[in-house]
């Protein structure tokens, strides 16, 4: 079994870092650079940075906060938010990260996926997928961008799909359901998804305790989690879900 990779969210708006639930009511929880100092330190295996406004407020992404961290550590750095070209993608990369995520852009321009992966590698290029509980949709998950404002037609099933076909390497799944509940993941989805794909699925959103890692690795087969409140508020360190993981013989990277 390949070993589960822990990955650390850090959702940027106006420089600092932000925590919310279901992408409402955020809070200030500190300087970026810093935290991904700290994160990597602990033993995070990624560090993911998104611009949580960018798209919405239709502008391109903090280069210099990305340049920033990816000084600062040693360990793959996935960005973003407002990525709506190649360049944008080229300027992300050059800054130091060795992926880029596209989200609500490529919702707009599929396009982008396919035109990333041709001149990068479809290694970084990752997709990021907001979900939404809907019984309407052939899954039962409907797709929203915009950092969760904008409900779209698109099926999240069927859109993870596509976007392997066009070439994404990745697929970060985010429940908005369970965005920052820390009562756990969304394992129906996960699983759904994971088992469709021939490519890691990560699983975002909901995360609280080590358990629900351990959930979402063993009961939904994701490859990989994402982390944000239950390291951002000092409830658990990256090293103490590493630890439990381990003793519950999930394969982890240990070096520290």
């Amino acid at each position: 079994m390949l070993e589960k990779r822990i990955i650390v969210c850090l959702d940027v708006r106006d420089r600092r870092t932000t925590k919310g639930v279901a992408f409402k009511d955020n809070v200030d929880v500190g300087d970026p650079v810093e935290m991904a100092k700290h994160y990597y330190e602990q033993g995070a295996d990624e560090i993911v940075f998104y611009d949580i406004t960018a798209s919405a407020e239709k502008r391109g992404i903090m280069i210099d906060v990305c340049a920033a961290v990816a000084e600062t550590i040693f360990i793959p750095f996935s960005v973003g938010g407002g990525l709506s070209s190649v360049a944008d993608m080229r300027a992300v990369l050059l800054a130091g990260a060795e992926k880029v995520s596209v989200n609500s852009q490529a919702v707009r321009n599929p396009g982008i996926i396919e035109e990333g992966a041709s001149l990068f590698g479809r290694q970084c290029i990752v997709l990021g997928m907001d979900a939404l509980r809907d019984p309407a949709m052939p899954s039962g998950y409907r797709v929203v961008i915009d950092g969760g404002r904008v409900k779209t037609e698109r099926d999240a099933l069927a859109w993870a799909l596509e976007a392997e076909r066009l070439g994404a390497g990745e697929i970060v799944l985010n429940s908005i359901d369970a965005d920052g509940t820390k009562s756990g993941y969304e394992l129906a989805a996960t699983r759904l998804i994971s088992e469709a794909m021939g490519i890691p699925v990560v699983a975002s959103g909901g995360a609280g305790k080590p358990e629900h890692l351990l959930d979402v690795f063993t009961k939904a087969r994701a490859d990989a989690a994402l982390i944000a409140s239950m390291v951002h508020f000092g409830t658990y360190t990256v090293r103490q879900i590493k630890d439990y993981l381990a003793h519950r013989n999930l394969p982890m990277r240990m070096e520290w």
